[in-house]
């Protein structure tokens, strides 16, 4: 196989819960994360002079080994004495730097093509045990669909499938530092906890009414103190219809979980009229093949 194109897809989190704070820096977190229909689109093709060449169809993302499929491709180029090289297109949809783990999905997708386009025989697993070392969303990114989150993130447990709902994204145009919100955290004490089992009832039972009462992200404490557009964009999709919004991972993507299409589009409309977020995409809950 000499060529692949990918979809690199993007996640929410439908809760968010940070449980301390390890010496190495990490932070053990209990996290639900789920896969949306809102992609990347990744373009792999082989080429007989070695080495790895990344281009995007934004000016501003890196396409050195700062960028996490740069780095997925090199990490099995390096590992398995890759002789040819590859060369990479990017073309990016998910909001960057949004909470959505975009580099992290194009790493998972990259990680991906370059086993099936030089036959390494990697399972599943094989790839998450690879990933975890690009980034603790990667080895999700690998596994997609409803999963719970734990340790770093890297410990995973698959869920019972969302139920059918529609999502409106919604980015505002602000960009925040993940590392900085969660130190800014480490400065409080966290006494209110988002209702984990909450969630994990409500996909049992696949209410999504459930699901979506208990959300919550406790990191907004943080992120809506800086960013106050956060809660206008909450506020407004709650007020149209959406059965519950929250902000996804550190941020600034806020996203609301609708019964209804047209419910969610409308919703939408009232955003870019008020001119809170350019980004801004009505889609659905994606659903991963289990094995």
């Amino acid at each position: 196989m000499d060529k692949m194109d990918l979809k690199a897809l993007g996640k929410i989190n439908l809760g968010l819960d940070v449980l301390g704070r390890r010496e190495n820096g990490y932070h053990d977190v209990r996290m639900v994360m789920q896969t949306v229909y809102l992609y990347d689109h990744i373009h792999m093709e082989k080429t007989k002079k070695p080495g790895i060449s990344l281009t995007s169809n934004l000016f501003f993302l890196p396409t050195d080994q700062t960028n996490l499929a740069y780095r997925a491709a090199q990490m099995l180029t390096e590992e398995f004495g890759i002789r040819e090289g590859v060369r990479i297109s990017l073309d990016k949809h998910i909001p960057v730097s949004a909470g959505m783990a975009g580099g992290s999905t194009d790493g998972a997708a990259v990680l991906f093509g370059m086993n099936r386009m030089f036959d390494l025989g990697l399972s599943q697993k094989d790839l998450m045990e690879r990933g975890v070392k690009l980034g603790a969303d990667v080895p999700y990114c690998v596994m997609r669909g409803t999963v719970l989150a734990e340790g770093i993130g890297e410990i995973l447990t698959p869920l019972a499938p969302c139920p059918k709902c529609y999502v409106l994204l919604a980015k505002p145009p602000v960009n925040v530092s993940t590392k900085l919100v969660y130190e800014r955290l480490d400065a409080h004490e966290i006494t209110d906890h988002p209702n984990i089992d909450g969630i994990l009832s409500g996909l049992e039972n696949q209410d999504i009414h459930e699901v979506a009462s208990c959300m919550g992200n406790v990191l907004e404490r943080v992120t809506i103190g800086e960013y106050p557009v956060i809660q206008e964009l909450k506020n407004v999709m709650k007020e149209n219809g959406a059965m519950n919004a929250m902000m996804s991972g550190s941020g600034p993507t806020v996203f609301g979980l609708f019964e209804e299409r047209k419910t969610a589009e409308r919703a939408a409309s009232k955003i870019r009229a008020k001119q809170l977020a350019k980004q801004v995409y009505v889609t659905t809950i994606h659903y991963a093949r289990r094995k």
